[in-house]
């Protein structure tokens, strides 16, 4: 007969063993122990930031066979599935909606396992571990987001109530070179992009990809300024703080892939990917000149020419933004699970949620149907 399992709670993920915690994810970089490593020690999350950590492991016999990147919230900034309309509704009715617990990598809408084991069993306990937790806490719930679609099906036989939203990826169809790509698209649709990335390239400088050796730390200077900017303007103010970035050079130059346009040898803007082992995630974009069209150029299909070069599978270019299609990505649900205390609000949110999944399935199809692969306009 197996040993019980036992649950722990780790108030910094340094108290895991980088070894250990790697070996139970699934390759993604942004579940990596370096990564969020660089957000605790930089700062980012932690005290007074509204993001404690309280990180699971599943042990038996004192061997970890399970972990979760788990935070107790103050409030709902950085998750990118919003819940600002539940929490109101929550407050309204009485209850306290934070502290909640969010099973997540801050600041980071990127989808990944959040209960890294490959024991289904492991991971049900997870998921009961995060409950207790949320009632022995006093916390409203707890929200696992930016799953797998096979979580989210465990986490529904579990109790959780299960959420799809939408992102736009763009899909690498073993296409030779963006010509090839191109070619796939409608004639208008292509005749557009062609002409769009002509017109980002006459802002007067060159672009440049970098990435491991090639990084050096005046890069991530030039970058901060970019991301500064662009940051309190969508958020009022920066997520990350600079020391992030020095320690993303330090432990993670291999895993990200840094798009700089520069004019007389300046930096003038800048796109900040990280590197999975099948997509090119794009995370971050700043400048401090506007040219037409060079967000796109260094966002987008920078990042398309990188996933067909090295042949990877896809791009996620992050949270919202229909103008993605345009550009040939198309529409990709995003999975989270929903679990509150309160049965009521528990009922009313299991309503709420089977209408969003309807319109949002239609969403997507309607989108997919209409997208740039539509031969229909050329």
């Amino acid at each position: 007969m197996n040993s019980p399992l036992t649950l722990s709670t780790h108030s910094a993920i340094a108290e895991i063993p980088s070894d250990v915690w790697d070996r139970l994810g699934d390759g993604n970089p942004f579940t990596t122990h370096r990564f969020l490593d660089a957000l605790e020690k930089s700062g980012s999350v932690g005290p007074g930031t509204g993001w404690q950590p309280l990180h699971l492991t599943i042990e038996r016999d004192g061997l970890i066979l399970g972990a979760a990147p788990l935070y107790a919230k103050s409030h709902s900034q950085g998750e990118y599935i919003f819940d600002h309309a539940w929490a109101q509704a929550y407050m309204r009715a009485g209850g306290a909606y934070y502290p909640k617990l969010q099973c997540a990598v801050p600041f980071t809408p990127a989808t990944g396992n959040r209960l890294l084991s490959p024991d289904p069993e492991v991971r049900r306990a997870l998921l009961s571990g995060m409950t207790q937790l949320a009632e022995r806490g006093g916390a409203s719930g707890v929200h696992v987001t930016f799953c797998t679609e096979e979580e989210a099906e465990l986490g529904a036989e579990a109790g959780f109530l299960p959420r799809v939203t939408q992102q736009f990826h763009w899909y690498n169809r073993g296409y030779a070179s963006y010509d090839e790509f191109l070619a796939a698209l409608s004639s208008r649709k292509r005749k557009a992009l062609r002409k769009e990335r002509q017109r980002a390239q006459v802002f007067g400088g060159g672009i440049r990809r970098l990435q491991g050796d090639d990084l050096r730390p005046e890069h991530w200077d030039a970058f901060w300024v970019f991301y500064q900017d662009t940051g309190s303007r969508k958020w009022g103010q920066p997520y990350l703080t600079r020391e992030f970035f020095d320690l993303v050079h330090q432990t993670m130059r291999d895993d990200v892939l840094l798009v700089l346009a520069e004019r007389d040898g300046r930096p003038i803007a800048g796109a900040l990917n990280f590197l999975g082992e099948s997509a090119v995630y794009g995370r971050y974009w700043g400048c401090v000149e506007d040219h037409a069209f060079l967000h796109f150029e260094l966002c987008y299909h920078q990042a398309i020419d990188y996933a067909i070069e090295h042949g990877i599978e896809r791009v996620e270019a992050g949270a919202q933004g229909e103008h993605k299609l345009a550009r040939g990505y198309l529409p990709a649900p995003v999975h989270s699970l929903h679990w509150v205390s309160d049965p009521g609000f528990m009922g009313a949110l299991a309503q709420y949620l089977d209408q969003e999944r309807s319109a949002v399935d239609d969403e997507i199809e309607i989108l997919t149907d209409w997208g740039p692969f539509r031969k229909s306009d050329s």
